[in-house]
């Protein structure tokens, strides 16, 4: 079940109508079950004002919901926004310059027409802004986009443009309404009905013809794309002894992850990753001798493991931020002219728990303690802000001097810790294969619990280790089949939300105790004093 809202921006000028397009909306959610929830937030334009509508919608029938009800916010996140729908293209890019849309996320619905600002009208000689730039504005900063002439749309049928924003929005596909409940909310029984309907036909026709043809020259393009994409993509080359210690099936997979961890922290350390990587194919031809199930235990270990053993440290974050490609990347971002003056700044606050995870484990525990007894006083956990200038001499000497302290890593108690967790479920995984094929494969892909960094990557470790040691090992089950099932819903139980309330209602299911509930200290605050909240 998708568990985040679809959030969309409604952009109009004054008198467009912008406030009765987002009630035919909200009344569009209702009428097919959806929750929805939406937000006027007035501003002022070059051109007659301008008010924007924001809406969330959440993709889960409210009678799937059992009486639960949502969390919607109240104001668009910026690069968090699913989708822009827009009357006018240059408001269109002053709502992407705001940091609205992004190029991994949002769709963009905008007319091509334009209403002239103050600006343009005062120039004596032509002032109007380039559309064709406009448009490329749009094209960068989008996922996906549609440029429609809602103007001339709106002419034909002879009604207001929100109309018409409302079936491009309806055609676009990604809320989860049907057209019949967009045009349910349009028959309100005013003469206007018609015109409207006709407005909405003709926008929704226009951005469906739009989608039929890019869906078309994406699958002639396909086959020809993914023979120039497949040059770029070089595999490294395997050394003879490991490739022949493997099926030919995981070779591409497995130097992959051989040469992250090379890279990582070196060739003795890319050795303990394939000989990890042994032990679990060995339990596999034990329990899959001809390899009918393509090795798939040992695949998805060769992923999962070689992520987890190339765990994000201080080192590697000054490893990544110093490369040479990232600058470049950052270039191409930003696309500098040959008079700009690029700088780049990067933002650090390391804190106890990353300079103890260097430590050996006697001065790691007593750092932590140290600040442990600095949270239970009511203080604020210690950091150090930090701010590097990427782009100068010293800047980036201070980086890759620090990745280059990846020797210190193993002497560390991050290292010491993580390699004790790697191995509990690398023996889980070795067991599980070995007892049952199914229950090997269940736990290796366990293995997409951890991910992120912080207190993310942690919870992930919990929740994986507590599948381990109990559903894993528990007693109760009828058959192997059972506790592989079992071990597969608890993995997707833990995926499913932060806060781990589906997993626990999940192992008590399968007859496990949930997760204990962890300790939180208590923060005394001050009481501000008279003086300064005058």
């Amino acid at each position: 079940m998708t568990q985040q809202p679809i959030s969309l921006l409604v952009c109009a000028l004054g008198g467009e109508g912008g406030g009765v397009l987002t009630e035919w909306l909200v009344e569009a959610a209702r009428h097919a079950g959806y929750p929805v929830q939406a937000t006027s937030i007035p501003g002022v334009a070059q051109r007659t004002g301008a008010t924007t509508y924001y809406l969330e919608f959440f993709p889960v029938p409210l009678a799937e919901l059992e009486g639960r009800r949502p969390v919607l916010g109240l104001y668009p996140v910026p690069g968090r926004l699913d989708a822009l729908l827009s009357s006018e293209l240059l408001e269109t890019v002053r709502q992407i310059s705001l940091g609205h849309a992004s190029r991994e996320r949002t769709l963009v619905l905008t007319s091509s027409a334009r209403a002239l600002t103050t600006m343009e009208k005062m120039q004596m000689g032509d002032g109007r802004r380039d559309a064709q730039g406009l448009a490329q504005l749009v094209t960068a900063h989008s996922r996906a986009h549609h440029v429609v002439d809602m103007a001339e749309l709106t002419r034909q049928a002879g009604t207001i443009v929100s109309a018409v924003m409302l079936g491009c929005m309806a055609a676009s596909g990604l809320l989860p309404m049907k057209r019949e409940h967009y045009e349910h909310a349009l028959k309100d029984g005013s003469g206007s009905a018609k015109a409207s309907l006709r407005g909405f036909a003709l926008g929704f026709e226009t951005v469906q013809t739009q989608r039929t043809q890019a869906q078309y020259i994406e699958r002639v393009l396909a086959a020809p794309r993914s023979q120039a994409v497949a040059p770029a993509q070089k595999v490294p080359a395997l050394a003879a002894e490991v490739a022949a210690a493997f099926p030919p099936v995981l070779h591409e997979l497995l130097a992959l992850g051989h040469a992250r961890l090379v890279q990582y922290q070196g060739a003795d350390y890319a050795r303990l990753y394939t000989e990890r990587l042994q032990q679990v194919l060995r339990a596999e031809q034990a329990s899959d001798p001809q390899g009918l199930r393509g090795w798939a235990v040992t695949r998805e270990m060769a992923r999962w493991l070689a992520l987890w053993m190339a765990y994000d440290d201080i080192i590697r974050v000054a490893d990544l931020k110093s490369r040479a490609s990232r600058w470049q990347r950052v270039v191409r971002e930003v696309k500098p002219g040959e008079d700009d003056l690029l700088k780049l700044y990067d933002h650090f606050k390391p804190g106890v728990p990353e300079f103890a995870d260097m430590l050996p484990r006697g001065l790691a525990d007593r750092l932590r303690g140290w600040d442990r007894r600095r949270v239970l006083a009511g203080k604020s956990p210690w950091a150090l802000p930090l701010k590097v200038a990427t782009h100068s001499v010293l800047g980036m000497l201070a980086l890759r001097t620090l990745a280059s302290l990846r020797w210190m890593r193993p002497h560390g108690s991050r290292y010491v810790h993580e390699q004790g967790l790697i191995a509990q479920w690398l023996a889980a995984v070795v067991t599980g294969t070995a007892q049952h094929w199914a229950i090997g494969l269940e736990i290796a892909l366990c293995g997409r619990l951890i991910k992120g960094y912080g207190s993310t990557n942690e919870r992930g470790k919990e929740n994986l280790l507590h599948v381990v040691w109990h559903l894993a090992s528990a007693s109760h089950f009828t058959d192997e089949a059972a506790r592989a099932a079992a071990i597969a819903a608890a993995r997707k139980a833990a995926l499913a939300d932060d806060a781990g309330k589906t997993l626990d209602r999940t192992l008590i299911q399968h007859g496990v105790a949930p997760r204990p509930v962890k300790l939180q200290p208590i923060r005394w605050m001050r009481r501000p004093s008279p003086k300064k909240t005058a």
